[in-house]
């Protein structure tokens, strides 16, 4: 076995102990590679049978439509089933005010529609693709991670896992959520995408977009941004590291159009690719902050 055979078969367990420990899971998919490569993990885990979980997208209402045409494809290609949280409903529905600004976006607001699609589904294991190197706050997590009633999370009540022992004994109203990849890198998930031909969608790779400057970073150029005067709009060719909200998620200037190229280009990089996230830097703590309040 190489490495990648050795992070594949402990993702696998991860999944099967999932399905084995709780009554009703689910797997929240972004249309981001790291939940695309736990699709692959999921089908390798339970084909021929159906995944015993189904797919939820928390829809911020402006997300990239490349995104959002692969997610709908690759459900119609695998046949199985989607549930999508809505921002916009939870807007409509006053649960959540809009952000103002410049600098507004939605994806703090997808807290709120998570939660809410926790409760009303019943679900008791939310499984995502969050790994230990994107971000310090994320590095504090075990692989089973429990949420309180509440949704929220408490890094001081985290659970003791030897040897890849998972416990997911849960109270009433409590949830866990699970990092089956926890363990990978950026480098190791490009690197199994790589050598299982997964599909991704096309803003991975470098593509000419127009994009405005925003804090420093290119961001697409979008409706869903508060443009004004200041912002002129320019044609680069770029490609996206991490795909979120397009009101947060800013483009690289890219020649990498291969896979290859991409592994050669992180390799080289001294940037975590959540250094492309403008909702990580409104404070040192700002994903922290967000995972106490219930973000994944």
């Amino acid at each position: 076995m190489d490495y990648l055979d050795e992070l594949e078969s402990e993702s696998i367990h991860i999944l099967r102990e999932v399905a084995g420990q709780f009554e009703k899971p689910a797997l929240l998919f972004s249309g981001g590679k790291d939940s695309i490569t736990l699709v692959r993990l999921a089908e390798k885990a339970f084909r021929p049978g159906k995944f015993p979980f189904p797919l939820v997208h928390i829809d911020t209402g402006h997300n990239f439509e490349e995104t959002i045409q692969y997610r709908d494809e690759m459900v119609q290609r695998i046949g199985e089933r989607l549930i999508i949280g809505s921002v916009q409903q939870s807007i409509d529905e006053g649960k959540v005010i809009e952000q103002t600004g410049k600098n507004a976006s939605r994806n703090a607001l997808q807290t709120v529609t998570l939660l809410d699609t926790i409760q009303a589904h019943g679900f008791d294991a939310c499984i995502g693709g969050a790994r230990r190197d994107e971000e310090k706050a994320r590095a504090k997590e075990r692989i089973f991670s429990v949420r309180d009633e509440f949704g929220q999370w408490d890094p001081k009540r985290q659970r003791p896992e030897l040897w890849n022992i998972y416990n997911g004994k849960i109270h009433k109203g409590e949830n866990v959520r699970i990092f089956p990849i926890s363990n990978w890198t950026e480098l190791d998930v490009w690197n199994y995408i790589r050598r299982e031909k997964i599909a991704l969608p096309s803003i991975y790779f470098a593509h000419q977009r127009d994009c405005i400057t925003r804090n420093g970073q290119l961001m697409a150029a979008s409706p869903f941004l508060n443009m004004d005067h200041e912002d002129v709009v320019v044609n680069r060719k770029v490609r996206f590291r991490t795909v979120g909200d397009m009101s947060c998620t800013a483009a690289v200037e890219s020649e990498a159009d291969q896979i290859d190229d991409i592994i050669s280009e992180i390799s080289a990089s001294k940037i975590s690719e959540r250094g492309a996230r403008m909702d990580d830097k409104v404070s040192e703590a700002a994903m922290e902050d967000r995972k106490k309040g219930g973000y994944f």
